[in-house]
């Protein structure tokens, strides 16, 4: 669905993106992983076009580089700083940027009902923004990048800054995209989001590729060892291992075992051992 390919953009003495190459399948909801500065959303804002490469491309399948306004139509993005209007009603908001894409009358109308719904925000179409809560105006910006059905769809941090049940709510509304054939990139500092949703990771930092796999072989190739914990009358015992099951038997043939559990790597920490643990402010 889009292709990078050998790309470079610097800002002044700082190269934000630095030989990158990605290709994104159709139908898949791509994670895009990486600490505070290391080239997600300058990626993101040369892919949708609102940024020119220094070199190497951008091709979005069938329709061209995003420097041309007809193949920015097949995009749409939901972005990290809310891009909404707080004096309009939710429904005026949705409208105006399915006019800004080209709808109008029906199915106009069609659309910006449909895209309401999507999002569980109808009943509420009449209200002001001014008046959503935070989770409220992150649906919202959803509906806004999908009310004209773009193949590709661009969330930048779509969660940040919500409660659980909204958070809960917006990830699934992200699954269902799939469901119904759209293209996702997904940007976030939440690793359990990737973890849950992704089809495939990359991570990057420095404007560079680092790692790309799905979870499962990010976990396998990237993940330390699982770790067996028992509680046994004289302390805890952790043993690395990978066969949790025999060192299990041994540990019992041993001693007498209060409890145990398995800790098991996640992305977490694949994300830190690639990127390492420095703070980045």
């Amino acid at each position: 669905m889009l292709r990078i390919s050998n790309l470079y953009k610097a800002f002044g003495d700082v190269r934000a993106v630095d030989g990158l190459s990605l290709e994104i399948q159709k139908g898949e909801i791509f994670g895009l992983l990486g600490p505070n500065g290391a080239g997600k959303t300058t990626t993101v804002n040369i892919a949708v076009g609102l940024l020119k490469p220094d070199a190497g491309s951008v091709e979005i399948l069938d329709h061209g580089s995003p420097e041309n306004p007809a193949t920015r139509r097949v995009l749409g993005i939901a972005p990290q700083a809310l891009a909404l209007y707080d004096e309009l009603t939710g429904e005026e908001n949705v409208a105006f940027f399915g006019r800004m894409a080209g709808l109008r009358g029906v199915r106009l109308r069609e659309q910006v009902k449909s895209a309401l719904r999507f999002v569980d925000l109808y009943d509420r179409r009449a209200d002001r923004v001014s008046t959503y809560s935070g989770g409220m105006k992150r649906r919202l910006n959803l509906a806004v990048a999908m009310v004209h059905e773009p193949e590709l769809l661009l969330l930048d941090e779509p969660t940040v800054g919500v409660d659980p049940q909204s958070r809960n709510a917006i990830l699934e509304k992200v699954a269902a995209l799939r469901d119904l054939g759209r293209t996702v990139i997904y940007t976030t500092h939440y690793m359990e989001e990737a973890q849950r949703l992704c089809d495939r990771v990359g991570i990057i930092d420095r404007g560079r590729l680092l790692a790309l796999d799905t979870v499962d072989g990010l976990l396998s190739e990237h993940g330390s060892r699982k770790v067996l914990i028992a509680e046994t009358p004289a302390g805890e015992i952790r043993v690395p291992t990978d066969r949790p099951l025999e060192e299990l038997n041994r540990l019992q043939a041993e001693s007498r075992l209060l409890s145990f559990r398995l800790e098991r790597p996640d992305l977490e920490s694949v994300f830190l051992k690639l990127t390492g643990r420095r703070l980045r402010d």
